[in-house]
Parts: structure tokens; sequence; C-alpha cells
């Protein structure tokens, strides 16, 4: 019986003596093994695995492995986070403690319930493993990142290893994201730059623990809207969508609230989405060279550390507004204005999906109020210096501003905007 994990041996009497252990495991095979008695070695002998059962923990600089006595040998067994594939071993001789992390929970619990039948001297009901060195193999199906550079080295006959947490296929003219890594459930980062991607699929949402998505010098024209609305938006910090084709990102993409880093350089962005401001834990933004010719309004709510906006054609505001202004408001416009103030829940299961769609777009006022088909809108400069600390210059003459298109619900506030806004 075998466990692939990350352990760490270490001392029980650290702590007395004032020091501390590194905290960090190494992957290894932890096997439960039949160690033969003196008894059992002679022909016509009576095995008794339950009591001869013990723990063998080897790695890839270890594969002989180092082995514990299980026979009324456990002290204690910790195993609050179990359901995480963690857990500890504590035994009496030596007296260290085994921790047990990145296991898969399953198997660790039943790894877990024989150690205690094997603590107890009862009969192991899963054969054991031999005591015999763990071969190179073992550890490879079970690494945690892997490497490809070129097209011969992409594997095409065998799957990506199960475990990974980091993967890089760079250079390996992929038309499409491969099915295959989807299957990765313990990715952390993917980086498929430099490929031939011309669409991502919705279902590289269901990569919950990715936080690293590197997508650069690719052919992506658009970035899906379903992709957006997908576990993504929990644990996505850092994406890298530079040097592709991309025209427009859907007001969506402003749902990864998680996002640290965002990469958009060398696209062809006409405008960036403009609930962008919804980004609250951005700080690092970068859309050089495209073609961006103003600002969304709610830009002024980001808080960035660095941005660069260099190499875009920003125009001169507009003298006259564009009005779309309808007095009375309809009632549509009321109520979705109210849902929006209040809060109030609201799904396809409640209202028809294309009003659902209006409430997913609405349009901010610099007053704070919303908006959706009833506005008027006006440009204005902004300084970019009060949404970041670094700034590369957004044109040749040194400056740091930028045009931003505002949305104004009533005639009243568009008069007083100018001074909000600067």
């Amino acid at each position: 019986m075998r466990l692939h994990c990350e352990a760490e041996v270490r001392s029980c009497h650290l702590p007395t003596l004032g020091l501390k252990s590194r905290g960090k495991g190494v992957r290894a095979v932890v096997s439960l093994c039949q160690s033969p008695g003196r008894n059992e070695l002679e022909p016509g002998a009576r095995t008794e695995p339950g009591r001869r059962a013990c723990l063998l923990v080897s790695t890839m600089k270890d594969k002989q492995g180092i082995r514990y006595q299980l026979r009324e040998n456990i002290e204690q067994l910790f195993t609050k986070f179990v359901d995480e594939g963690k857990a500890t071993v504590r035994l009496k001789e030596p007296a260290v403690d085994i921790c047990l992390s990145k296991a898969n929970p399953g198997n660790l619990k039943s790894f877990l319930s024989a150690m205690r039948l094997a603590h107890r001297g009862c009969d192991v009901n899963t054969p054991l493993s031999t005591l015999k060195p763990v071969k190179t193999s073992e550890f490879e199906k079970y690494k945690t990142k892997m490497v490809i550079t070129s097209k011969k080295d992409y594997p095409l006959c065998k799957n990506f290893p199960y475990f990974l947490e980091q993967l890089q296929a760079s250079y390996c003219k992929l038309a499409q994201v491969d099915m295959r890594m989807l299957y990765l459930k313990n990715l952390t980062k993917l980086d498929l730059s430099h490929n031939c991607i011309k669409a991502l699929p919705a279902t590289i949402g269901d990569l919950t623990h990715l936080q690293e998505l590197n997508l650069n010098d690719n052919q992506l024209e658009t970035f899906s809207v379903p992709l957006c609305k997908s576990t993504l938006q929990k644990s996505l910090q850092i994406l890298d969508l530079s040097k592709n084709k991309i025209k427009a990102l859907p007001v969506q993409f402003c749902q990864f609230r998680e996002l640290t880093n965002l990469n958009l350089n060398d696209n062809e962005l006409i405008h960036l989405p403009f609930k962008i401001g919804q980004l609250t834990n951005l700080r690092f933004l970068s859309a050089a060279r495209n073609k961006l010719r103003n600002l969304p309004c709610e830009f002024k709510m980001l808080s960035l550390d660095y941005l660069d906006l260099f190499g875009n054609t920003f125009e001169k505001p507009e003298v006259l507004p564009i009005i779309k202004l309808q007095v009375p408001l309809t009632l549509l416009e009321s109520c979705g204005q109210a849902m929006l103030s209040y809060r109030i829940p609201y799904g396809p299961d409640i209202i028809p999906y294309h009003l659902c769609q209006d409430l997913d777009t609405a349009k901010t006022c610099v007053c704070g109020r919303f908006c959706l088909q009833s506005f008027i809108q006006g440009t204005t400069i902004m300084n970019l210096h009060s949404v970041a600390h670094t700034v590369v210059l957004v044109d040749n003459m040194g400056r740091a501003e930028a045009p931003v298109i505002s949305y104004f619900c009533s005639l009243t506030c568009f008069v007083n905007s100018s001074d909000m806004l600067n």
C-alpha cells in the first residue's frame, strides 16, 4: 500500500532545543510494508501482516527509504486537515513527527485507517508493499512541475502527470488548448505562451486552483464570457494576454476580482471594459501599444502601483456630449436602477435573460448612481497619477493624462461633473 505525497520528518525534540524545523516537505512515496520477523523467514512459518507492518518513507534522494515500526508505536494522529490532503503521524520511537501533505484526501484516509490497524496489531485488510527501493519512474508520475519548450518534446502518446502544479508548454505550435490539461486539477500556473491558440475553451475555468495564466504571443481575438463567469473568478491573480489580436474585452471580464497583474500589451484594444473599477485588487496594469482612444469613467476607481498606456491613440475630449436621456424615465429604467442600488438579487430564473444582461452591463454615473438606456455621455481629461504611483508616459510629449468617458444620469449631474473628475 503506497501513498504519493509530500513528506517531512522532524524530531519532536526540536522545540525543547530552541530549534525550528525547515517546514517544507519533499516529494515522497510513503509505503505500508511487510517487515518479516525471524520466524517468518523459516519455511512454512505463518505471517502476521498486522504485527509486522512498518512505515517506509522514500524520496528521490533516498529511494531505499527510512523504516519505522508501527505496532504500538503511534503516539497520536493529527487529522484535522485530512480533507485538504494533510495529516501528521507522531511516533513514540524514534520521537518524530511525519508530516504528510498534498496527498489525495481519499487515499490518505484509507492509508491512515490501515496505519491504525497496524498500530493495534490487527490484520490489515489491504495488500502490503514489499521492502524494496522505490523506482525513479514512481516519482516521475507524481512530479509537480513540467517545462516543455519545443514541439518535439510535447507528449503526444502519454498523459501529463496528474499531480502537476506548474505546466509550461511554449513554442509547441498549439492551435488550441490541449484538453488533457483540463484534468490537471492541481494546476496553479499554466504557461501557454508563444503558440497559435485562437480561442480559449470555457472548461479551462474548471481549473479551480489556477492562479497564473500566461497566453502571451498567441492568436486570440476574443475572451469568452463563460470563462469570465467560471470559478477562476476566485483564484486567478496573474493574467498575461499580451501580443494577441484582442479588440475588446467583455464587461464580464471585470468579475476577475482577485486579479493583481494584467498584461494587455500589443493587442488591438479599442476600449477597456467600462466596469474596470471593479478590479479592486489590481496593482499592475499594462495596455501599451493598443488602439485605445479613451478610458472608462470607472478607471478613476483603480488603485495601481504601475500603469503603462504608452503607444495608444488617445483622442481629445469631445466638446458636445452624447445625449440619450429620457424624461421622465421609463418604468424599466427606474426598476433597473432600484434593483442595482438596493442590491436586489436577480437571475435568469427570476427575470428574463435579456434583462439580466442589461443589469450586468449597467453604466455607473460619476455621482454613483446607475443608468441603463437613459444617460448623458461626456468626455473629460484625467491625470493618471491619481490612480497609479508609477505611470509610463502616455505620449511622446511626456504627459500622463488621458481622456475619460463619463456617464451622467441627469442634466444636473452633467453640469457639475467637471468638478468631480478633476
